[in-house]
């Protein structure tokens, strides 16, 4: 009887930790202190600086997952995971002018997420599996033409909000996306090209940009003879520093055919 008391304390001294909720607090603290409100990243300092929590943050991430995790909990946990990686993998090669740059940056299966070695294509494509188009306005890359890094970790409870939050924001930089409603001309990322089946087909890209393009900019869209052009992705690094600034289309063909 004893005994079976003591195995039942130990059980119970266990589960807290088993049940316990993924948190990512430590990737909240990192991006509001490393990156710009411009969503640029200071790499530099980051290196210097924050490895250590960096490293912490994601030895959790590549532990098994807590079971039964609702999928806005997952959904979050992913995109934190894409984007930790990514600028992990960044500081790894530092200074580099461009992630393309770096060997086989999307192919190859390096990062442990949820036990398993995967690559961030691999993560990438679990999240598209889940047919949310707005995560393409979460996950960034580590190029200037990415959406904005957002400065806060995504969370179950305000994913929703959040990533609704991002395609807003994204569509709002004319840098990034520009809306001509005199000219019936959309010049947007060239993501919405790349992964126009996400959005749903022909003349989905279209609605989804008329819903979330900045108040009374994208409801031409929607109107017979709009056209859609597309900006030419920028994958010169994000560097709050400028490094990647000059990084140009031949510089990024040759990174692309070698890295093939």
């Amino acid at each position: 009887m004893v005994k079976f008391i003591l195995c039942l304390c130990m059980v119970a001294s266990l589960w807290p930790v088993q049940a316990q909720a993924l948190k990512h607090d430590a990737w909240d603290a990192l991006v509001k202190n490393y990156v710009s409100t411009d969503a640029l990243v200071d790499y530099k300092r980051w290196k210097q600086e924050g490895l250590g929590s960096l490293d912490a943050y994601l030895e959790r991430l590549s532990m098994r997952w807590p079971e039964g995790m609702t999928p806005n909990a997952r959904k979050a946990a992913l995109i934190n995971a894409y984007n930790a990686t990514t600028v992990r993998w960044i500081l790894r090669n530092y200074p580099v002018e461009s992630v393309w740059q770096t060997p086989h940056p999307f192919t190859e299966a390096r990062h442990m997420v949820d036990g398993e070695k995967v690559s961030l294509d691999t993560i990438e494509s679990k999240l598209r599996k889940m047919g949310d188009p707005r995560i393409h306005a979460a996950l960034v890359c580590a190029a200037r033409s990415c959406p904005p890094l957002r400065r806060e970790a995504y969370v179950e409870g305000r994913v929703d909000e959040q990533l609704s939050d991002d395609v807003r924001t994204w569509l709002a930089n004319a840098k990034l996306n520009q809306f001509a409603a005199s000219e019936k001309t959309a010049r947007v990322s060239e993501i919405y090209k790349w992964y126009k089946g996400d959005f749903g087909g022909a003349g989905s890209v279209e609605k989804f940009l008329a819903e979330y393009a900045p108040k009374g900019q994208g409801a031409f869209l929607l109107l017979p003879g709009a056209k859609l052009d597309f900006i030419p992705y920028r994958w010169g690094l994000n560097d709050s520093s400028g490094l990647g600034e000059t990084y140009g289309k031949p510089r990024f063909y040759w990174d692309y055919y070698r890295n093939k």
